[in-house]
């Protein structure tokens, strides 16, 4: 029969363990959460339009309108900027990223020079002295159109239609002048606008059942696709780079002890990453239309 000694001594020891366990979890949720901004692009390399200096980045009028964009990041106050970069290629970042805060190296010296990492990346960093931009982008870029039949593949069909006839008219309005880069990343970055892209690429392709991938590229594994979840496996194939992205994300800041991030990547991954940082407490996510629109 235990003593009251005895059972005070192993509730005492209980509660010495419970401690121990959760005091690191404690300490998570005591402590800040980091704060991330998402911003979201369509590549501005292929908007260019060759012979129309209404979709050309380099511009007069489009270099304004992306240093407007620059100056409402740099509000923000980042102290981390993440771009669409694979990390494999973070020497040749680094190296190209020296150059341009030495002054010894023009944008329009590089051949992709018009890409979002280097006209908002770069040109926010050198902004607010930070020392390197890195890339956390993650192999991929498997295209929608490999989902192409399959039972309700019409409902799939025409939810594209719906979001590529709003996206084209944007375009449209580009490539004319009546619509300017600022507000054009403004759109891309509405909440609606996300959504519609999120429900395309995420949610609808799991309607589709009883497919076969057409050209599927290297990054599908055929041999593992069940034809029965069609769509649900082209889902899978996106998320699974977003949570490589995802991870290179949040591995950076862990190292760098980032507390205000931004990272720049293409629009069609932003409602994915946006969904996985909601549910990791060790960040706040900040809404980028509040900063992207003119005050």
């Amino acid at each position: 029969m235990r003593t009251p000694t005895t059972t005070r001594s192993a509730k005492s020891l209980l509660n010495v363990l419970v401690a121990g366990l959760l005091l690191p979890f404690l300490g998570i949720a005591q402590s800040e959460p980091t704060q991330i901004l998402l911003v979201g692009c369509d590549h501005l390399q292929q908007v260019y339009k060759k012979d129309n200096p209404n979709t050309d980045a380099f511009s007069p009028k489009n270099q304004a309108e992306l240093a407007s964009i620059v100056r409402r990041l740099k509000a923000y106050k980042p102290d981390l900027i993440l771009v669409e970069r694979l990390p494999d290629d973070q020497p040749k970042l680094d190296s190209t990223y020296k150059l341009f805060v030495d002054n010894k190296l023009n944008l329009t010296d590089l051949p992709d020079g018009r890409a979002e990492e280097y006209q908002l990346g770069f040109v926010l960093g050198k902004t607010l002295g930070l020392k390197q931009i890195v890339g956390v982008n993650a192999p991929g870029g498997t295209s929608q159109s490999i989902l192409s039949n399959g039972q309700n593949i019409e409902l799939y069909r025409q939810e594209g239609l719906q979001l590529r006839t709003m996206v084209n008219d944007k375009y449209g309005q580009l490539q004319r002048g009546d619509l300017s880069f600022s507000n054009f990343i403004l759109f891309l970055n509405q909440p609606e606008t996300i959504h519609k892209v999120y429900h395309l690429r995420y949610m609808t392709p799991a309607l589709v059942t009883n497919g076969r991938f057409t050209n599927p590229d290297a990054m599908v594994d055929t041999a593992f696709v069940n034809p029965r979840y069609i769509g649900a496996e082209l889902i899978s194939v996106f998320k699974n780079r977003d949570y490589k992205i995802y991870s290179n994300i949040v591995t950076t800041q862990l190292a760098q002890q980032a507390k205000r991030v931004v990272v720049i990547l293409g629009v069609a991954h932003i409602g994915s990453l946006q969904s996985i940082f909601r549910d990791d407490p060790a960040f706040n996510l900040v809404d980028a239309s509040t900063y992207l629109t003119k005050n």
